[in-house]
Formats: C-alpha cells, sequence, structure tokens
C-alpha cells in the first residue's frame, strides 16, 4: 500500500501539497475533499485540479526563466 501511495504521490502534480501548504491543512483532508467531490460532481473538480497543476508548473517555469534573466 506504500509503494501505491508514493507512486501516486510523486506523480500528483503536487497540488494538494501546495494547497496544504498554502491554506495550513492537512494534506489528506484536501485529497479526501478532490477525490469525494469528484464523485460527487461527476468529475468536475479534476478540471480545476488540473488547471491548479497547470498554474503551479506554468509559475515554476517562469520563475525559473526569471532566475537566469537576473543573474
Amino acid at each position: 500500500m506504500e509503494k501505491i501511495k508514493l507512486f501516486f504521490e510523486e506523480r500528483a502534480f503536487g497540488v494538494c501539497t501546495k494547497l496544504g501548504e498554502k491554506l495550513r491543512m492537512p494534506i489528506d483532508h484536501i485529497r479526501l475533499f478532490f477525490i469525494y467531490t469528484s464523485f460527487l460532481a461527476l468529475g468536475s473538480p479534476l478540471i480545476i485540479y488540473l488547471a491548479l497543476a497547470f498554474v503551479i508548473d506554468m509559475r515554476k517555469y517562469f520563475r525559473s526563466k526569471r532566475r537566469m534573466w537576473f543573474s
């Protein structure tokens, strides 16, 4: 079970981790929220999750580019 958990944590974009850090909430609660609302709302929170993953990835990209300009 631990291997499965690590597999998904490494490949899940870090959205729940970032939200947990920003909101100072346990990451497990945020993950459960996304899972339960995905079942109740027929997958629409997955769109929000993927959009957040895209935003986080773009912020990392632009921050790395900015460092290259000012270095």
